[in-house]
């Protein structure tokens, strides 16, 4: 990490607001740079420079300590770095045979002077003296201080890259944001003959953007990205580059969402929203060994591999140009490395909620150029159920069933609620729900009792909060159209007789009668199946919608039979997950 600073330190020689490619050449009295960090939340500043011997200073100092003793340190350093030389060069010239006279090194004059050129006193605190612009004198040396240039903490690549598939990179970056950074894309150097040693030059690509999608010409090649990072007013930090861990690969060929794509080829109007649902899979359960040998046998073992799975999966959703998504099973690790900075750089912003015993959970993404977030309310079915009054009185009614009552609380399921305003139109508001309910086939008693949960918590949201605004609830509800759950939400409540009150026997039974004020409907209707897997399929997933604010606009059909069993079964190496995603156009009435 040293070398890495030592070298970035001295790359960052030059005028720090020219981009590193373009026009222009270095400022005939361009200066060396020093680099402030100073962060309000943090007790110290911190300080990079090279001095005139080519050793590299990095210095950490109280942001209230008196820009005196800062500048006092820098003295003693800059002495002891000309000493070290001294006694390199005195040495030299002994081996030659050359006569030398001890020498003291001298303490160089250092002083620094704000951007109009005036000195700035000594008793001034470090966090208001050190500001950009300023320059400090060392001896004879000059430097600029940037104060918080744009900086990459992190710039990754994905393990597995497919031809034909996004390459979306990770980057994170202080005082900077990746949509002003620069980004250029590099292959390597085919080898001559043909041959199959990979090459050590590097040849770059017509690409400029944050996401590269390699052609099928570069399978059996690396990449390299080089990334410049930039704060969107011309500043630019030091470029960091990185390498592929392996060559691009062939992709599948045809995916199960080619088709769908066509119909999604534009991000709908701002009167519009298109939204996506969509259980993804979640790693934790795809990679076991019950997963390989029982659920998914007919599945080649790669395509269950997470890294394989994320091509396809982030290829789809990119592809959607969604303006909600609402996925279940995300692993945390998924969204925090992979799906939210992929679909950050397609104009979506995430947020995350993890099932804690899991370790897995949902995401809700929002389109920025059409949604702000105003607030969110997220919430633990069984924490919620105890804790919050609007509940009072079912936890009462459930206290009578104690079988019952200890399984709902043993669940980890948890409600995502996002309340997003419109960027274009502010008196458009929208409640966005998102869950992933109990998934036991003879669970439906518990999932009647969380979805009483889910509507009470939505109905406070959208009802106390934000009177009057529209409903939007997707998920992975587990149950099929036949379900209580799914006539509960639909028409708004569940008799006390209905058969999923005794879903899994006598002693388990739980008679209530529940209502919510709501009017909903399954945006894309019921179909067929949204699970597909060798021991099952039906529809389990839908996207529910307020019928008195929104209206559908158009369903995007689902896979055709043959394409979702072209592998026998999901998933595969076309599709990434056993679900399929539900998307639809909605349009405010």
């Amino acid at each position: 990490m040293w070398r890495r600073l030592r070298s970035a330190l001295r790359s960052l020689r030059g005028s720090p607001a020219a981009p590193p490619h373009g026009g222009g050449g270095r400022p005939p009295a361009a200066m060396e740079r020093a680099v402030v960090r100073c962060v309000p939340s943090e007790p110290k500043l911190s300080l990079r420079f090279v001095l005139p011997d080519g050793s590299a200073r990095h210095m950490q100092r109280d942001q209230a300590e008196p820009l005196g003793r800062a500048l006092a340190r820098i003295a003693t350093n800059a002495a002891k770095g000309h000493g070290k030389a001294g006694k390199k060069s005195k040495k030299a010239r002994a081996e030659g045979g050359a006569e030398d006279e001890a020498a003291v090194p001298a303490v160089p004059a250092v002083r620094l002077f704000s951007r109009d050129g005036a000195a700035v006193a000594e008793e001034v605190p470090n966090a208001a003296a050190w500001q950009d612009g300023a320059v400090l004198h060392i001896g004879d040396a000059r430097y600029r201080v940037e104060r918080n240039p744009p900086a990459l903490t992190e710039l990754r690549l994905p393990r597995s890259i497919l031809a034909g598939f996004p390459v979306c990179p990770k980057v994170s970056a202080e005082f900077a944001a990746p949509q002003h950074c620069l980004f250029r894309w590099f292959r390597e150097q085919r080898p001559a003959g043909g041959g199959d040693a990979a090459g050590e030059a590097w040849v770059e690509t017509a690409a400029a953007e944050r996401v590269f999608t390699p052609p099928n010409a570069l399978v059996g090649l690396r990449l390299k990205l080089r990334c410049t990072p930039g704060d969107g007013e011309q500043r630019y930090g030091p470029a960091l580059e990185v390498e592929s861990s392996g060559p691009v690969e062939a992709g599948p060929g045809a995916c199960t969402f080619d088709a769908r794509h066509l119909y999604t080829k534009k991000v709908c109007g701002h009167g519009s929203v298109r939204a996506v649902s969509y259980n993804i899979l979640a790693d934790t359960y795809a990679q076991t060994e019950f997963s390989r040998t029982v659920l998914y046998p007919y599945c080649a073992p790669y395509a269950l591999e997470i890294d394989y799975r994320q091509n396809l999966l982030k290829k789809e959703l990119a592809g959607y140009s969604a303006d909600l998504i609402c996925l279940q099973e995300v692993d945390k690790s998924v969204f925090v490395d992979s799906l939210a900075p992929a679909l950050d750089a397609f104009g979506l912003e995430g947020s995350f909620r993890i099932k804690e015993k899991q370790h897995e959970g949902l995401a809700t993404f929002y389109r920025r150029d059409k949604f702000s977030l105003l607030s969110q309310h997220d919430i633990v079915f069984s924490e919620a159920l105890l804790s919050e009054p609007l509940h009072k009185e079912l936890c009462e009614q459930l206290a009578k069933y104690p079988l019952v009552q200890e399984k709902v609380l043993q669940r980890s399921s948890v409600l995502q609620v996002l309340v997003l305003q419109s960027t274009t139109d502010p008196s458009r508001k929208l409640c966005v729900a998102n869950t992933h309910l109990y998934w036991h086939p003879k669970g439906g008693n518990i999932r009647l009792i969380q979805i009483a949960v889910a509507m009470s918590h939505i109905k406070h949201v959208a009802c106390d909060l934000y009177p009057r605004i529209p409903v939007v609830f997707c998920g992975d509800f587990n149950s099929t159209p036949s379900s209580g759950a799914y006539s509960f939400i639909s028409s708004g409540g569940i008799a006390e007789d209905h058969e999923d009150w005794v879903s899994n026997g006598e002693e388990e039974r739980c008679s209530m009668s529940l209502s919510h004020p709501f009017k909903l409907q399954s945006a894309c209707g019921e179909p067929a199946y949204t699970n597909y897997v060798g021991g099952f399929h039906g529809c389990l997933d839908y996207i529910f919608i307020d019928r008195n604010a929104l209206e559908v606009e158009q369903v995007i059909p689902l896979p055709s039979h043959e394409e979702i069993t072209s592998h026998q079964a999901l998933p595969s190496v076309s599709h990434p997950s056993d679900h399929i995603a539900l998307i639809c156009d909605l349009k405010w009435k």
